[in-house]
């Protein structure tokens, strides 16, 4: 027994060290420089955010830790790399690595300065690009060996420094190599370039964020422009389809309509704090119609977008489903489907599992933003009118007032691009194909916009919209005019009955013209108004926007603006390609999903924006966790869209750019996030007033969660 005193004896002097010095030693030194070809081969230029910060570091002098303030360490300060761009990329010096890795973006708050403090589940206000060496406050945990590994909040892989590993009960679980944050973004980029499929990409991506959250958001950060498309729209809509096949790790939470009843402690299965919902009830997902409880993609990769673009923390951000059936049968006949085998509740039935819901939400986090998303046309209005204003706490409905958002911000930067005043706007002739919600949504949002214009000539939202808007469902014109004798509706079909209050949706009404017959198709619609913005938010897909159409819309106006906004691409009204090539060149783009810009005839470039909302929600969400707002208002939409239309640089505009580059996203979502900051502090409804010496604007950065690895420190 006197060999195993000994090692016992030997054992415990050799851990004693590393457990006692833990926060005074000094770290351990970097590593050797990466010999990595892999790097260079398929990671490109690093993200512009590591060298800035390392030469401001390098500058100042200062030391690793201490207030960088001044640096900018956006990770979108400049366009993200992409994957085309790798092959000829330069190498990143290991003095700039060093240098990067021993700086940070700003001091942390004073405790009682952060909204969110930082209890030990991850939450930091720093970025450190170095796996090994922590920032920031440790991080404390209970787990120990397999189970760090397992926990996607803890898992750091290879990057566990020789203690961590030590004290943490991880030598001979992970490789013996200590590697850096940097190392493991090269290695996720090497695998990621070999795949074929954006669904299998979709797949790799959600697997890295089930192993690894700091990573996952590392490099979806770094490599946004050409990762948030598979992450999100349009590839997400193809997962939401096959959701019951890929399903691997459950994500969020499930209320169904069998859990009436028990919402208010199921909640409490969730245990974390929460600063955001984000739902949906899988009715109406993209343009793809009702998927059920495979809507729950939708949830999860907003998420996503609120932590890469608007710095929401990812612990605190929570998806949900609210599974009452589905009337997708050939789901409920599959027999993977994971949601209930039943149709889908409507009407009262329906409101009361949505009404139990929300209050074991407000009963478990009253201040929590509550984000609707993808709920169908009949319901979607009707629960944002319920549960908007107090005492509900914050909420918005995503497709309503998002998408209405950026669009108001496209149209507003297109009149500028034409040399227009934003004033100006009440003058705009809008035609929008898509009744819907989104539809609905997008076109009030511009009424409203009019009605706030310098100048205005509109006393209300109503009058502007029987004046400056006509509206086409899958019959056509909206209109209480009856229809040409003998005529046939849109596709040949015949036109249903004039309109009347009885036979429209809620919100239809006032867009119902008097002067053109029920049923005009959408190109006589445009001969006979020539207007100046043409808005796609059918779903109907290529077609809508014809070729007779689109060279109306060119006849019309000099600079006719063009948005085929629904997604995914599958569902687009049209292509960039035809919108450049049936307007000769002339039209202003930009679509719900990204197209490439595209070469003209004559040597030019038709320049392409995305209309995202993504521009959008992120700084919505970051303004309402940063500064505690209670409610929501129309005024922040609106401040949000002016901001937005004006960080589109000249350089961009000139070449027709209506929205400004994702490789910018997070700086967008601050300036975002600061207008409607702004807007609610004058209303009223901020919970946080005060802020430190570097203002509004300072407060907002130091909210934004950045992702880092930290020390682990066992309790």
């Amino acid at each position: 027994m006197s060999w195993l005193i000994r090692a016992v004896a030997t054992t415990a002097r050799s851990r004693a060290p590393a457990a006692t010095t833990l926060l005074s030693a000094p770290a351990p030194p970097p590593p050797r420089p990466l010999s990595v070809r892999y790097a260079l081969v398929t990671m490109g230029p690093p993200p512009r955010f590591w060298l800035s910060t390392a030469a401001t570091a390098a500058a100042t002098g200062r030391r690793a830790g201490r207030s960088c303030r001044g640096t900018s360490a956006s990770l979108y300060s400049g366009r993200s790399p992409t994957l085309s761009s790798v092959a000829s990329s330069p190498p990143l010096p290991s003095s700039a690595v060093a240098a990067a890795a021993s700086s940070s973006r700003n001091a942390p708050a004073a405790p009682e300065q952060q909204p969110h403090g930082d209890n030990g589940t991850g939450s930091s206000r720093f970025f450190s690009v170095s796996g090994h060496v922590g920032r920031g406050k440790p991080q404390l945990t209970t787990a120990r060996g397999m189970a760090l590994l397992l926990d996607p909040m803890t898992n750091r892989g290879t990057a566990f420094s020789a203690s961590e590993r030590e004290r943490l009960g991880l030598r001979g679980l992970v490789p013996p190599a200590t590697q850096p944050l940097e190392a493991q973004v090269s290695r996720i980029m090497v695998a990621y370039s070999r795949i074929v499929g954006d669904l299998d990409r979709h797949a790799f991506l959600s697997n890295l964020h089930d192993r690894n959250i700091t990573l996952f958001y590392v490099v979806l950060m770094a490599y946004f422009e050409a990762l948030a498309p598979v992450v999100y729209t349009p590839t997400v809509g193809d997962a939401c389809r096959k959701f019951h096949v890929m399903f691997r790790r459950a994500r969020g939470m499930y209320f169904s309509a069998d859990d009436v009843g028990e919402m208010r402690s199921m909640v409490w299965n969730w245990n974390r704090d929460v600063d955001v919902v984000v739902v949906t009830d899988g009715s109406r997902v993209l343009g793809l119609g009702d998927l059920g409880v495979g809507g729950m993609g939708i949830p999860v990769g907003k998420g996503c977008l609120y932590t890469a673009a608007g710095g929401i923390d990812p612990l605190r951000l929570l998806p949900v489903v609210i599974d009452v059936g589905t009337d997708n049968e050939a789901l409920r006949e599959d027999p993977l489907y994971l949601g209930l085998r039943q149709p889908r509740l409507r009407g009262a039935s329906y409101f009361a599992v949505v009404d139990e819901w929300v209050a074991a939400i407000r009963s478990r986090w009253p201040n929590a933003l509550i984000q609707f998303e993808d709920f169908a046309t009949p319901v979607a209005a009707p629960l944002l009118e319920a549960y908007r204003n107090p005492p509900h706490g914050p909420v918005f409905n995503d497709d309503i007032q998002s998408t209405g958002t950026v669009a108001v911000a496209t149209v507003l930067s297109s009149m500028t691009a034409r040399n227009l005043p934003m004033s100006a706007l009440p003058a705009e002739r809008i035609v929008c194909v898509g009744a819907g919600s989104a539809g609905l949504g997008v076109c009030d949002a511009l009424a409203s916009a009019m009605v706030r214009a310098e100048g205005s000539p509109f006393a209300d939202a109503t009058a502007a919209a029987a004046s400056q808007f006509w509206m086409l469902d899958e019959h056509g014109l909206l209109s209480t005019a009856p229809p040409v004798a003998g005529d046939t509706g849109a596709g040949g079909r015949p036109p249903p009955p004039a309109c009347s209050r009885s036979n429209m949706a809620p919100g239809q009404a006032r867009y119902a013209r008097g002067d053109l017959p029920r049923g005009t198709s959408l190109a006589d619609v445009i001969r006979a108004v020539r207007p100046t913005v043409l808005l796609g938010l059918s779903g109907a897909g290529p077609g809508t926007f014809s070729e007779p159409a689109l060279r109306a819309m060119a006849a019309s106006t000099p600079r006719p603006v063009v948005l085929p906004l629904s997604n995914p691409l599958t569902s687009s009204e049209c292509t960039a390609e035809e919108a450049f090539r049936w307007t000769d060149g002339a039209a202003l783009f930009a679509s719900g999903s990204p197209y490439a810009d595209v070469p003209l005839p004559g040597g030019g470039l038709g320049t392409t924006s995305q209309c995202n909302n993504v521009f959008c929600f992120p700084g919505i969400g970051l303004a309402i966790v940063a500064l505690r707002v209670s409610t929501v208002s129309d005024g922040m939409f609106h401040a949000a869209a002016v901001a937005l239309a004006r960080l589109v640089d000249a350089p961009d505009r000139a070449a027709g750019r209506l929205l400004p580059r994702m490789g910018g996203l997070r700086e967008v979502s601050v300036a975002v996030a600061v207008a409607v900051a702004e807007v609610a502090l004058a209303e009223g409804v901020a919970g946080v007033t005060e802020f430190g010496e570097d203002g509004l604007e300072g407060h907002v950065r130091r909210s934004m969660w950045e992702p880092h690895y930290r020390t682990l420190v066992p309790v």
